[in-house]
C-alpha cells in the first residue's frame, strides 16, 4: 500500500494520495521470480506455512480457482450501483430473513461524522476470522455488491461457507457519509462525463482508509476520524486472519496488494481476472516506492518505504505523509491484507507492454509538465474563488488538499525522471497510465472544485465575480473532458465483481488451508463473533 496520491487512475488507490519513482526494475525482477502463473501446478508452498494444519474443506479438496470461478460465475449482472439505503436495507432484509437460525449478526460498531450508526454484519461461525470493508474510500463502491454478494453466497446451502471454515465479519459501508455524494452518477457509472462530473474523494485527512495512526521518525499523525475508530476497534476485536478492503480504479487493468508474499495464492489472484476476460495492469503502479511481488501484484509495505523513499529523491518525507492504512492496524494481528484493484473501464494499451520509440525518462518529464500546467490552472482558480467562496463544503475542503497535488506529484516526477536509465523506452501501458493519470486528475479534481462553486451559485448567494469563475472553470473542463475521449470500453459490472469477489473467496480460502484453527480458537471471542447477535425491531436505527 501506498500514501495518498495514486499513481495511476486510482483507486485504492489503496493509495492514499502519493508521488512516484523508479519501478520498473522491480517490476521486471518480480516477473522473472514470480511469472504468472497456471493456478492448476502446484505453487511454491511458503516459507514457514504449516501445511496440513489448516481447516479441513469439505470431501479435503482444496477451493482453487477453477471451483472459485464456478461460483462467481454465477453472480447477476447489475446496470448501476446501489445507493447506501439500499444497500444497507439489502443487509437489514438478510438479517430479518434469517432471524431465528442466528445465521446472520448484526453489530453497531461506531458512529459516522454525520450521526449515521455504522453496523458489522457476522455471517458464518467457522474457527477463521474475517473482516471485509466496503466504503473505506466512498468513491469506489465495486465492493458494495462483493459485500452483498459475499454474504449471500455464504448463505446458500450448498455454497462454500463450510469449505472455508470461516466467521465474516462484513461492514457494507464504513463511510455513508462520503457514499452519498458520490451517489448521483451511481445509476450510470459507465459514461465517464456523467462519472467524472459528480464525483467525490474526500480530503486526505477524511479519508477513512489514510487515517490510522502514524508514528515513523518526522511522520506524526493522530487524527484519527471515528469511522476509522469504529474501524480500528473491530480490528482489535475479531483479530481477523484476514482482512479486505473493498477498492477499486478507474481504467486499465486489474491488480492488488498483499500484505505477504504467497506465490499459491497469487496464482489463482492471476487466473481468476484471467479466465472472466480481464488483463493484469502492467503499466505504471500506483506509487513508484512499491514492491512488486508478483506481475500486477504489490506488497503493502508500511509507512516507513514511502518515508525512505522520499528521502532518497531528496524529498522532506514529513509534510508529504499523514496517515497510515488499514493494512497497518491488521499487521498488530499478522492478518492476510488483500485489495483487489478494479477498474470500470478498459482500455487496449493497459496491458501492452511493446516498447515504445519514447525513452521513459522523457515521457514521465512530458507528463509531469501536463500535470504541474493543470494543477496550476486549478490553482489560479482556486485562488480567486476563495474570498468569495461562504459555504465550507466538502467539495472545498477536497479542493483545497487535491488541487495542490498535482503541483507536488509534477514536482517528484521532475526529480525521479533522471534516475531512469536514458536507453529504456516506455511501454504502451506506461505511456497510457501516464497519460491516463493527468485525465483522471483533470476530470475529478477539476469536476470537485467547479461543484464547490457552484455549491454557491445554485444556493443563489453567488457574487458575480464567482459567476464568471464558474463560466471559465466549466469552460476547462468541457476542454479537459474532450482531450479524456479515449477508446475506453465499459466492463459488465457482473464482470467486475466476480474478480473482487473471486479474490476475497481465494484469501479466505489460502487462510483455511495455510493458517492453524488453533490460532484463531484462542482468540478472545467479541460479541462481533457470537453467533446469537440480536437483530433489532428497529429498522437500522442502532
Amino acid at each position: 500500500m501506498t500514501p495518498p496520491t495514486p499513481r495511476r487512475s486510482p483507486g485504492s488507490e489503496i493509495t492514499a494520495d502519493a508521488v512516484p519513482g523508479p519501478s520498473a526494475a522491480r517490476r521486471e525482477e518480480a516477473r522473472m521470480s514470480h511469472p504468472a502463473t497456471d493456478p492448476h501446478e502446484t505453487a511454491p508452498q511458503p516459507a514457514g506455512a504449516p501445511r496440513g494444519e489448516g481447516t479441513p474443506r469439505g470431501e479435503g479438496a482444496p477451493l482453487r480457482a477453477p471451483q472459485i470461478l464456478d461460483l462467481v460465475r454465477t453472480l447477476p449482472d447489475h446496470s448501476g450501483f446501489p445507493t447506501v439505503d439500499e444497500l444497507h436495507e439489502s443487509f437489514e432484509d438478510l438479517a430479518r430473513g434469517t432471524r431465528g437460525t442466528e445465521r446472520v449478526g448484526r453489530r453497531r460498531v461506531g458512529t459516522s461524522r454525520l450521526g449515521e450508526p455504522i453496523h458489522e454484519y457476522v455471517v458464518g461461525d467457522g474457527p477463521h476470522q474475517a473482516v471485509i470493508v466496503g466504503g473505506v474510500h466512498p468513491n469506489e463502491p465495486i465492493g458494495s455488491w462483493t459485500a452483498l454478494h459475499l454474504a449471500q453466497m455464504m448463505l446458500e446451502e450448498d455454497g462454500p461457507a463450510e469449505a472455508l471454515a470461516t466467521t465474516w465479519h462484513i461492514v457494507p459501508t464504513i463511510d455513508p457519509d462520503g457514499m452519498r455524494l458520490n451517489e448521483d452518477w451511481f445509476a450510470d457509472p459507465f459514461d465517464r462525463t456523467h462519472y467524472s462530473r459528480h464525483f467525490f474523494r474526500p480530503a486526505p485527512d477524511s479519508q477513512v482508509e489514510w487515517t490510522f495512526p502514524t508514528d515513523f521518525r518526522d511522520a506524526y499523525f493522530d487524527a484519527v476520524l471515528p469511522e476509522t475508530l469504529a474501524l480500528m476497534r473491530l480490528i482489535d476485536d475479531v483479530r481477523p486472519d484476514l482482512l479486505v478492503t473493498l477498492h477499486n480504479g478507474e481504467m486499465g487493468g486489474v491488480y492488488y496488494y498483499l500484505s505477504h508474499d504467497e506465490p499459491e495464492l497469487i496464482a489463482d489472484l492471476h487466473a481468476i481476472p484471467d479466465a472472466l476476460g480481464l488483463s493484469l495492469d502492467t503499466g505504471e503502479p500506483e506509487s513508484p516506492h512499491l514492491r512488486t511481488l508478483a506481475t500486477a501484484v504489490f506488497a503493502m509495505d508500511d509507512i516507513s518505504s514511502y518515508y525512505e523513499y522520499l528521502e532518497s529523491i531528496g524529498l522532506d518525507p514529513a509534510p508529504q505523509i499523514r496517515g497510515s492504512s488499514s493494512a497497518s492496524w491488521g499487521a498488530r494481528h499478522d492478518a492476510l491484507c488483500l485489495v483487489a484493484e478494479l477498474p470500470y473501464w478498459t482500455h487496449p494499451d493497459a496491458g501492452d507492454e511493446t516498447p515504445t520509440a519514447e525513452p521513459y525518462r522523457d515521457l514521465v518529464l512530458r507528463t509531469a509538465e501536463t500535470m504541474g500546467a493543470s494543477g496550476e490552472a486549478l490553482q489560479q482558480i482556486l485562488d480567486e474563488a476563495e474570498r468569495h467562496l461562504s459555504l465550507r463544503t466538502p467539495y472545498l475542503e477536497a479542493s483545497r488538499a487535491f488541487v495542490p497535488m498535482l503541483g507536488a506529484i509534477a514536482e517528484t516526477d521532475r526529480r525521479r525522471a533522471p534516475l531512469e536509465p536514458a536507453e529504456r523506452r516506455a511501454t504502451v501501458a506506461e505511456r497510457f497510465a501516464c497519460e491516463d493519470l493527468v485525465r483522471c486528475f483533470r476530470l475529478r479534481y477539476g469536476g470537485m472544485l467547479l461543484q464547490a462553486i457552484e455549491a454557491e451559485t445554485r444556493a443563489g448567494i453567488a457574487p458575480a465575480p464567482l459567476r464568471a469563475l464558474r463560466g471559465r472553470m466549466a469552460a476547462l473542463y468541457e476542454e479537459w473532458l474532450a482531450d479524456a475521449a479515449t477508446e475506453a470500453t465499459p466492463i459488465p459490472m457482473r464482470t467486475l465483481v466476480g474478480v473482487q469477489l473471486g479474490a476475497v473467496l481465494a484469501g479466505a480460502a489460502h487462510v483455511a488451508a495455510t493458517r492453524p484453527t488453533s490460532n484463531a480458537a484462542t482468540r478472545p471471542t467479541s460479541d462481533a463473533a457470537s453467533a446469537d447477535l440480536p437483530v433489532p425491531d428497529d429498522g437500522g436505527a442502532s
